[in-house]
Formats: C-alpha cells, sequence, structure tokens
C-alpha cells in the first residue's frame, strides 16, 4: 500500500476541526482519495464554526469549496433509516447519518467520539479517529513526531480532553513508528 491513498473516508465533525486546529487538515487530502461529509457535519464543522469566529472553520470551508470535501447528501430512505438509528441507538441524527453513510459507501469512517466509534465497529467499519489520522500520516512519511507531539500538546490539553495515559500510548506510538521508518530508511541506503 506505501502512500497510495485509501478509498474513501466519511468525517465526523470532531476530527476535521480538531485536525484544521493543529493545521494538518490537508493530510486527509494526502491519506484519501475522497472525503465525505453530511450537510449536518458542514454545518457544525464550518457554518457555525464561522459564525462563532473560529480560525480553523476558515480553513475547513476552503477545503469544502476547493471539492477535496464533498458533502453527501442522504436520499430520503436513508434519512428516515438515520432517524430511526438515532432513536433506536439513542445517537444524534447527525452521528447517525454519518454511520449510515460510511455502511453504504463502504468507507472508512472517521470520528473521537467512543459510543460512534464502537457502533461503527459493530456495523463493520473501519473506524479511525484524529490520532489515526496523525500516526498514518506519520507512518507515510507526511509529519515528524514532533508535529504528533506538538498536536498532543495543542489538542489535548486545550479541546481534546485527552488523558495522560492516551497521551502517553500516542507518543510511544509514534516513536514507534519512526523507528520502524528509520531502520527503513537505513536498509535502502
Amino acid at each position: 500500500m506505501g502512500n497510495d491513498p485509501l478509498l474513501q473516508a466519511v468525517s465526523d465533525a470532531g476530527p476535521l476541526i480538531h485536525l484544521a486546529q493543529v493545521s494538518k487538515l490537508h493530510l486527509l487530502r494526502k491519506i484519501f482519495k475522497r472525503v465525505l461529509i453530511t450537510p449536518q457535519v458542514k454545518k457544525k464543522a464550518v457554518d457555525e464554526g464561522i459564525s462563532l469566529g473560529y480560525s480553523d472553520a476558515a480553513g475547513l470551508r476552503k477545503s469544502v469549496e476547493e471539492g477535496w470535501i464533498e458533502i453527501e447528501a442522504l436520499s430520503e430512505v436513508m434519512v428516515s433509516a438515520a432517524e430511526r438509528l438515532s432513536e433506536g441507538e439513542n445517537l444524534s441524527l447527525a452521528d447517525a447519518e454519518i454511520l449510515l453513510l460510511a455502511k453504504e459507501k463502504r468507507a472508512t469512517i472517521i470520528v473521537d467520539e467512543k459510543i460512534l466509534s464502537d457502533l461503527a465497529k459493530m456495523y463493520g467499519l473501519q473506524v479511525w479517529n484524529t490520532w489515526t489520522v496523525l500516526l498514518d500520516a506519520l507512518r507515510r512519511r507526511f509529519i515528524e513526531v514532533s508535529d504528533v507531539e506538538s498536536a498532543i500538546l495543542e489538542l489535548g490539553e486545550k479541546r481534546h480532553k485527552l488523558k495522560t495515559k492516551q497521551a502517553t500510548e500516542i507518543m510511544e506510538a509514534a516513536k514507534i513508528i519512526d523507528s520502524r521508518r528509520q531502520k527503513g530508511s537505513s536498509l535502502l541506503r
């Protein structure tokens, strides 16, 4: 697989916002051929962010305008199914829509919320989060360990409610990936 982009992903608002906050939103474009969002996600991540004056929302809007983050409208049947799923699983309608869109498109789902992540796994979906994106970007040599560390400091302490144990685990994973990258580079010499 190497650095070839994966097929497609459906993203929740949280990971988009978090990646934009650390100036790493562009990584999604490098990792996935298509990044899809629902109109609800656009509303939350872009429209509401801009109306509240968040600088990261402008970057998100630009990505949507450039077309590499695509807004995927749901059919009436899917909206109806999302409403039922939302009620049955005690999910927000936006989360139910993301889940069903990812399932329909057979796409990776990018989500930071544990409940939605667990449900997506039950649906047989490949689940990524903000940290998975950053670690995969590190593996592909798009970023360095210092970028992961900076993201942990920026997101973990201020916005992401990252526990110390989680931050340590992410940094350990980053160091392992970096070590493997270094070994791979020395084998090529």
